[in-house]
């Protein structure tokens, strides 16, 4: 998890705070540096893949191969990766190399799912302190 987020979660609200009511020129300058760290982050992404991967130990079609009695004995590893594609659940079997590239790119996808939640965030916070709504 990126140091920011970290931060992000333990000093943000996710609700609208009542700072907001308060000091709205604090407010909105507090968001602005927060999409700007979230900016920051996001350009420091290279790949990015949606989907899981899973290592599977496999059995084999042979009747007296050990791998039938003894789980310890399975062939593999076997890299799966699945992902929705087109609306149907898609799989492929990848490298030990490309697992290796999947495995970061798939956690750079749900790290920019999470930065994205976090823009909403602040540009709603943002929004909320330049534009009051009128009662």
């Amino acid at each position: 998890m990126a140091p920011f987020l970290r931060y992000y979660r333990r000093r943000i609200p996710r609700q609208s705070s009542t700072l907001s009511k308060r000091n709205p020129e604090k407010t909105a300058a507090l968001a602005r540096e927060h999409l700007s760290r979230i900016r920051h982050a996001l350009a420091e992404i290279d790949t990015l893949c949606s989907g899981t991967l899973l290592k599977r130990m496999m059995k084999c079609g042979k009747a007296s191969c050990r791998c039938q009695q003894d789980p310890a004995a399975r062939h593999g590893p076997y890299y799966e990766w699945g992902r929705m594609k087109a609306g149907k659940l898609v799989h492929r079997y990848v490298s030990p190399a490309q697992a290796v590239l999947l495995h970061q790119a798939i956690a750079n996808y749900r790290k920019v799912k999470k930065l994205l939640r976090a823009w909403e965030d602040e540009t709603e916070r943002l929004i909320d302190a330049e534009a009051p709504r009128k009662p």
